[in-house]
């Protein structure tokens, strides 16, 4: 069998050499963290999302933050919607994601609290080259474990948002359960009660 040559790449990777805590993590630089999720404590590389994946994020959570809008002056609780935002799973181990977009309780600015996942009503995750296993899978179970209400796996063809995974939480279980499957193609102005009522305009979601 032939040696690989001495600087070949993957030689050159090291393990983390132990888990990454709470602390550690807050005590780095932004330009750092807003590259980063954690889980178990171990760093995990994100990669930089392509044009089509930011506008898709940017019109979902501007047609989500309308409808969370509109709920408010009907006299829901107080409501935020953000895009790619620290999402604090657990402190030990330390586990850290940045959702796509996320609509979350608000939180108290003065103190500076942080978002965790009992803030959070509904989580979206926009599937991109290589992050299918991570969304609909991994993050999926994590997501589920961790309380949150409502998670969105959301797909784009070449126009924008083509389909959109709906689950929600069943709490004796903790596990997810698929709600239905919202398609573009089907056509319509489809209605979604939860978390708050909206309609789903697809138009509103094309690059």
């Amino acid at each position: 069998m032939t040696a690989l040559p001495d600087d070949y790449w993957l030689l050159s990777i090291t393990r983390q050499p132990e888990q990454m805590t709470a602390e550690e993590y807050e005590a780095l630089p932004e330009d750092i963290s807003k590259m980063i999720e954690v889980v178990d404590g171990y760093v995990v590389f994100c990669e930089s999302p392509t044009r089509e994946h930011q506008t898709a994020g940017r019109r979902l959570a501007n047609l989500l933050e309308r409808h969370t809008r509109e709920a408010m002056r009907r006299g829901h609780d107080c409501l935020e919607v953000n895009l790619d935002v620290d999402l604090r799973i657990s402190d030990v181990p330390l586990c850290n994601r940045r959702p796509d977009v996320i609509v979350y309780r608000c939180l108290d600015r003065e103190n500076k609290e942080r978002l965790r996942a009992e803030h959070a009503l509904l989580v979206v995750e926009i599937v991109s080259a290589g992050s299918e296993t991570r969304d609909a899978t991994d993050k999926l179970g994590e997501y589920a474990k961790a309380g949150i209400p409502h998670y969105w796996v959301v797909r784009l063809d070449l126009s924008g948002v083509s389909t959109i995974e709906r689950y929600q939480l069943d709490r004796g279980a903790m596990l997810y359960k698929h709600v239905n499957t919202l398609m573009k193609d089907e056509g319509g102005v489809p209605e979604v009660g939860n978390p708050i009522p909206m309609k789903i305009e697809w138009a509103e979601l094309e690059y």
